[in-house]
Order: C-alpha cells, then structure tokens, then sequence
C-alpha cells in the first residue's frame, strides 16, 4: 500500500524567500526543505562552517605538520566505499601537496574487513609507518588501535560513523564523537578529511611554510568531495550543499581531476552538465563496484591518476566491474524475490534472507532493492569467515538500524560478533548458526518500535504543478540546484490523460500525457501493464538528450488510476 503526501512548505519561509526574489514556484519548493533565508542558498565558500568547532582537530593539524616537517612515514588507511576512496585520495593529493611522506592501504573487505582491525595493522606495519591515518573509518577500531600501539605507531583517525561506548585510544576527528560541537553532524567521510587538510594549512602557514606564496588552494579538491559527499548518500544540509555545489562547478568548467573525468567518460555522461544525479547513480556505483567486487586499490588509483589514458583505462576497468556487480545483484534479487513469493510482508516488520551462494560485496545493493519494494528495514546475508555470516541492512524512517542491532545485542549478548553503521544503513557479523535466533530478536524490536503507518510507504510530492511551468527552462533550473538525501529532488502529483502509449524493451512504457491544454512527453520504467485512460502521476522534470537535441520528458515514480 502507498500513500501519497505533499511535502509541507511554512507559509512564513516561502513568503520570506519570495519577498527575497525567488520565483514562487522556487520559494515554495525550498520552503518545503527547510530554507527559511535566500543566504542558505548562497553556495560560496565563504560561508562554509569553520573549521576549529571540530574536537580535537587542532591536535591533529599539528600533528600532521610536525609528520610533514620531521618527513615521517604516513600510511593513509582507506575505507572500501566511494566515500573512503575519494577520502583516501585527497588525502594523499593534499598530504604530499603539503609536503607530506604519504602512501595508502586499503583493506580488501573480504579478507580484512572493516576498518583498522588488527590484521589490516600487521599488513600496514610491514611498511613501517611512523603515523597511520585513518579515512572514512576508525572510531570503533579499539583493538586496531592497541595493534598499531603495540608496533609503534601514532594514529589519527578521521571518521564520521557514530561511536561506540567505547572510543580508541588516538586522536580523533569525527563530529560525531562525544563532545564534539560542530554543528554539521553529517559531513562525509571526505568531508572531515578536507576539513582536516584546511587546519593542517592553516598550522602550516603559521609555521611560515608558505613564506615564499606556494600555498595550495584546497578547493581545488572539491571534486572529490562532492563525489564521495554524494556517493555516501549523508544529508545534504547546508554546509554539504556548499561542498558538492562548489565541486560541481569545477566539474563543468572542465577542472575535475583526470580519474574523474574518467569516470564521466566511462559513465557515458558529459561533466561540463555534471550534477548530482551523475555523482550518486553513475559515478558513485563504479566507484563502489570495485571495493565490492575486488580490490578499491583500482578505485583510490583511478582518482590519482594525473594522466588522462592511464585514468581513462582504470575508469574502464572499474566500469567492467560494475556491470560484473550488476549482473550479479540481478541474480541475487531475482532468487531474493522467489523466495519471498510466498511470504506476505504485511504480517512482517523486517525482511532477513540469506543464501549460502550470495555475495557477500552486493548484499547491501540487494537489501536497498528490497527495502524500496517491501518498505520493510531489510538485512541480507552471505557467507563470512568460517562458520559466519555477514549482513548488510537498509532501513526505513523511523527506524534506526544501528540502533537496533544495538538493542538486540544487549537483549542477547552471546548473539553479535559485530556490528556497527547508521540509522539507515548497517553490518552485522554472527554465527550462521544463530541467524534465526537473530532474525526472531529483530524482528521482535521492529514490531516493538514500528507502528503500522511507518510501515505504510509514503510518496512525498511537492503537490501540483502549474502546467506553464511544466517546461524546459524550470527542467534546467531544477536541474542546476543541489539535490540529493535530506533535500530531495522535487517531484509533482498530477492527474493526466494518456493520449498514448507504446512499449520500448520489455518492461517500458514511452507515454504522451495530456492536462489542461498540454501535451508532455514521458517515461515510464518496469510497467508491464497498459495504462488507463485518466492516471493519477507522481513525476520529475528531466530533460532528455539524444543526439545533439533537448527535449522535456516528464519521468513517472508512481501512478494509480484516476478517481
């Protein structure tokens, strides 16, 4: 069952922004997101939040510059998503650009796991470094910490995920730590590390390091963090719009680094109209394809690359990759599918499958997928180490996923080997022989936790809109803006004739919608039926390019037969 809602625009803010000279259409929309200021949507770096409310990000900028002046050994170690690898490779892009001795590791996740675990400490002591950084990942690594300890090295670690009860023995940058006042909780993991390299700068200028005018200018790396900003899928409050914003417009003027202009390339998709779509459904999944398939060692190589037919070959790779990964998702979703053929999820408030033969590096794409279609929080499992699985969940509103590994946990504290993530998305590690154990004591808090309507789907539209503004130029304004988790792009709730129809591959419908005197090309996607008459359509603007031309197309989410 879906319900459909219209997002609820403050009367107060949407006569203030109109009053500061956004359209109505614009002022409504913002409104709607929480924009109460026209300065909120005012993307100049200026307006980024400082730097020095992060804890103990002062400690670290001085403790990188006395690495960088001392020309100590510095091992970067990278997580295996498209957050940690574009964190990885500023890291290094900006380290050795600051005068650094840096290298990176990244653990393969199926030999390694996450994070600084103690072996991924044994493989990166074999290199001998004086300071190991962590990207992406590291404030719940308490025993990789007392690891590196143990063999002589200093750690920092750069994280974003939300602490345990128990934090490591290092310095920690994370404004998610406890005590942590900086009022942006939802930086990525390659924001922290960008915010990092700004108060390392700013040390190393007081230092005199740039007495003679060579001071690097970080923007130059925004690329990258808005790539690993987007691809992490983290609200996009103000200060992360002003982080992908300002990426992009590198991207359009043609000064991207070579690995993502690869990237574009391989994706069939131009970066001078680059947006956020692009960075979240067609860079970001090539990215990933390589951490869940290989080795991310291909990815974090890629956005290093400075010549252009090296990136242009390993961005090749990792497109073969991705295929790879999506052939297989499609394999594990079909068998996912059957098997709850004969379930029916209304008795149910969670999903848990498992297959002996899934795996374990695209259980988290096929938990998404399920969740979208069951509107159920959803863990998928494959085989882990000997007599283990591994579970990657997906989770609904209202739900805190890691939260709710957390409660289980403590009910049961033989049951988790380990656990750890988000409130939407998160891991677990248990004994193939507890899993039923486990999926009665999830299933037991999300019927404790979840009311009935937070199980119905919910469809929020930005309501009606006006056909004259259903047109090329609202298509690109819309299109210009910065969308993505926590400011979703708009969409619309309409009622419309279908004038006509007519099937394109198998499962697509390539319609021509008629309201109030217009006509409106559309698409819509896995439709194996015929439509109506008169249907009732949620729908996006998007401008469709095919050879060289521009057309408006309506894109259909949902539709019901009209009333």
């Amino acid at each position: 069952m879906t319900a459909i809602a219209v997002r609820a625009a403050p009367e107060d803010a949407r006569l203030a922004l109109q009053a500061q000279g956004l359209p109505p259409l614009f002022s409504r929309l913002f409104a709607a997101r929480g924009v109460a200021r026209a300065e909120q949507l005012d993307y100049s770096l200026k307006r980024l939040l400082p730097y020095h409310t992060l804890k103990d990000i002062g400690p670290a900028a001085v403790r990188l510059a006395d690495a960088i002046a001392r020309q100590e050994r510095m091992l970067v170690v990278a997580d295996y998503d498209a957050d940690g690898a574009t964190a990885c490779a500023l890291a290094v892009r900006g380290l050795r650009r600051l005068g650094g001795v840096v290298e990176f590791i990244v653990p393969n996740r199926f030999e390694y796991g996450y994070g600084l675990t103690p072996e991924i400490v044994e493989l990166a002591a074999q290199r001998r470094p004086d300071l190991l950084i962590t990207v992406d990942n590291g404030v719940a690594s308490v025993a990789g910490v007392q690891a590196a300890r143990r063999h002589g090295m200093d750690v920092l670690i750069t994280d974003h995920h939300l602490a345990g009860d128990e934090l490591p023995d290092a310095l920690i940058v994370n404004p998610n730590q406890p005590g942590c006042q900086f009022p942006s909780k939802h930086l990525a993991g390659v924001g922290v590390m960008f915010y990092v390299l700004m108060a390392l700068r700013a040390e190393l200028r007081q230092r005199g390091a740039f007495a003679h005018g060579d001071e690097p200018n970080l923007a130059d790396w925004l690329d990258l963090v808005a790539l690993g900003t987007v691809a992490d899928v983290v609200k996009l409050d103000d200060n992360n719009r002003i982080l992908v914003e300002q990426g992009l417009r590198r991207m359009r003027a043609g000064r991207a680094c070579a690995g993502v202009n690869a990237l574009f390339a391989a994706s069939g998709r131009q970066a001078r109209r680059a947006s956020t779509v692009d960075l979240g459904f067609m860079l970001g999944p090539r990215l990933n394809a390589a951490g869940r398939l290989d080795d991310m060692s291909l990815g974090i190589a890629c956005l290093l690359a400075d010549d252009g037919a090296h990136a242009l070959a390993l961005a090749g790779e990792l497109d073969r990759l991705n295929k790879e990964r999506r052939h297989i998702e499609a394999g594990m979703q079909e068998e996912a599918l059957a098997h709850l053929a004969g379930v029916d999820p209304q008795g149910r408030s969670t999903l848990c499958l498992y297959r002996e033969d899934w795996h374990q590096g695209v259980v988290g794409i096929v938990a998404s997928r399920l969740k979208d279609r069951f509107h159920r929080p959803t863990l998928v499992f494959a085989p882990g180490d000997e007599g283990e699985v591994k579970g990657s969940g997906r989770s609904i509103p209202g739900f805190h996923l890691r939260d709710a590994l957390d409660r289980v946990a403590k009910q049961q504290p033989d049951l988790l080997r380990k656990f750890g993530g988000h409130a939407m998305a998160a891991g677990v590690t248990l004994a193939e022989a507890d899993l039923p154990r486990f999926i009665a004591a999830f299933e037991a808090v999300a019927q404790d936790w979840l009311t009935p309507a937070q199980l119905t789907r919910t469809i929020e539209t930005d309501g009606s809109l006006a056909v004259r503004d259903i047109a090329m130029d609202t298509a690109d304004q819309l299109a210009a803006q910065v969308w993505g988790q926590g400011f979703p792009p708009p969409s619309f709730h309409d009622q419309f004739r279908v004038l006509d129809q007519r099937r394109v591959g198998e499962r697509h419908l390539k319609l021509k919608l008629g309201r109030d005197g217009g006509e409106f090309d559309a698409m819509l996607f896995n439709c194996p039926d015929w439509l109506p008459a008169r249907v009732d359509v949620v729908y996006q603007l998007n401008v469709n390019e095919w050879r060289g031309e521009r057309n408006l197309q309506l894109m259909v989410d949902n539709w019901q037969p009209a009333a």
